[in-house]
């Protein structure tokens, strides 16, 4: 592996993968997504962004860079569990977790791990690749 060093004038945000809900960006600053190998990423939401229950085939380990993020453990939406993440905030989850998430203002976390990096939802209508609009993308 060669040093890698990212300026914040230097991260380039691009619109998220299709399998998290619309309105995302992310900046990949080391690896590959979709490779096995350590990964590097940050993913920028708007104000309310939700992510449905869903899971990870790897640890996840995520960081608050941004604004406020709001986690809970469990396969249904259910706020009254979930916790709230102020910048510098961070946590590892297990591989299979199910969780889920929300944001207040506009969040950046980031999140490294290894990859390949993907997610499931529980379930499956709440993935945005199962949406009748993606079909027509």
């Amino acid at each position: 592996m060669d040093h890698i060093t990212v300026m914040p004038a230097d991260v380039k945000w691009q619109d998220a993968p299709p399998s998290l809900p619309k309105g995302a960006k992310i900046a990949v600053l080391e690896g590959n997504l979709t490779a096995p190998g350590p990964f590097t990423f940050r993913v920028r939401v708007p104000d309310g962004y939700k992510v449905p229950p869903h899971w990870h085939p790897a640890v996840e380990h995520m960081t608050v860079l941004q604004g406020m993020f709001y986690l809970g453990m469990g396969d249904k939406w259910d706020e009254t569990v979930a916790k709230e993440y102020p910048v510098g905030s961070f946590s590892a989850m297990p591989q299979g977790m199910h969780h889920f998430a929300w944001t207040k203002g506009e969040t950046v976390i980031q999140v490294h791990g290894m990859g390949p990096w993907g997610i499931t939802y529980v379930n499956p209508s709440d993935d945005p690749r199962n949406a009748p609009s993606a079909s027509k993308q």
